[in-house]
């Protein structure tokens, strides 16, 4: 019998291989690796068997342990339904002047109600609902439809020029595309507007002009101190909180063009609790209370 080669190197035998002057040696697998994988197949096996597991003709296996977790997860569902069915409830039917004064219920809307505003809100309003353009301030701006907890609840449910058959409408017209305003008229009264609150150049023929013009044109929805009217949900002129921004470039585009924001309605997504829920996060943000 012809003795097998030695590597002198290693100390290893050799397969009899070599490839370009290189041998293989005939390293065995170690015996930790055997026990590895004999002891992890011997899992995987008993595994397959107790847990559901092989799909089939018309199912799959379900193990012999016979776990299900659809119906874990639904039974979890359960409970977490079941332990907040005080607090919904509450939250569904009560004042919002009991809520706001129970610490409890609030400690619950400062929680879920800031993920629920998060999830449904922040995209438009800001993650601090401090608003983008096109997008009102809604934690420090006036309210434009009206800032009490009924009035916030209700518009967040049928929205503003939604699909809703409640919804809220308003609608800027536009007063240059439709050629109800010259373009002088219009620049004049963006001069008027955009210094409604800081010094103006308008000479005292032109602001009276201006003020003509905004009261033919503007009162009706603005009012007529351009403090905003919330029968309209036409905004406040005369602060610093702008939508699409006040600069008078803006300005006279929004007069040109007109404006015609839409929120969604609510109603088909969120519960009545988490509508009332919002709304409370909202005027907590705000630092009101109902």
């Amino acid at each position: 019998m012809a003795l097998k080669e030695r590597d002198e190197f290693s100390g290893q035998l050799t397969t009899g291989h070599e490839w370009n002057g290189i041998k293989e040696l005939n390293t065995p697998v170690p015996l930790l690796l055997w026990g590895f994988l004999i002891v992890t197949t011997i899992a995987a096996v008993t595994w397959t068997l107790l847990m559901p597991s092989w799909p089939g003709v018309n199912g799959y296996f379900r193990g012999l342990l016979g776990a299900d977790q659809h119906q874990a997860v639904r039974e979890s569902v359960a409970q977490a339904e079941a332990l907040r069915a005080d607090w919904t409830g509450r939250l569904a039917s009560e004042d919002f002047s009991s809520l706001a004064a129970d610490q409890g219920i609030m400690d619950i809307v400062r929680r879920d109600g800031r993920r629920l505003f998060a999830d449904n809100c922040a995209a438009c309003h800001g993650a601090e609902a401090r608003g983008n353009k096109g997008y009102p301030n809604i934690a420090q701006s006036p309210m434009m439809w009206g800032g009490d907890a009924d009035t916030i609840a209700e518009t967040i449910r049928v929205g503003i020029n939604a699909t809703h058959p409640e919804t809220r409408y308003a609608q800027m017209l536009a007063f240059g595309g439709d050629q109800m305003l010259s373009g002088e008229q219009i620049s004049l009264l963006a001069d008027y507007i955009s210094t409604l609150n800081g010094p103006t150049t308008l000479t005292l023929e032109q602001k009276d002009e201006a003020e003509t013009l905004f009261a033919d044109n503007c009162a009706g929805c603005h009012g007529e101190d351009a403090r905003g009217m919330v029968e309209s949900g036409a905004p406040n002129l005369t602060d610093a909180y702008w939508i699409y921004g006040g600069d008078r470039a803006t300005i006279r585009q929004t007069i040109y063009n007109g404006r015609q924001g839409t929120m969604p309605s609510w109603e088909p997504r969120l519960t009545a609790a988490q509508i009332r829920m919002l709304t409370l996060y909202v005027l907590d943000l705000r630092g009101e209370t109902p």
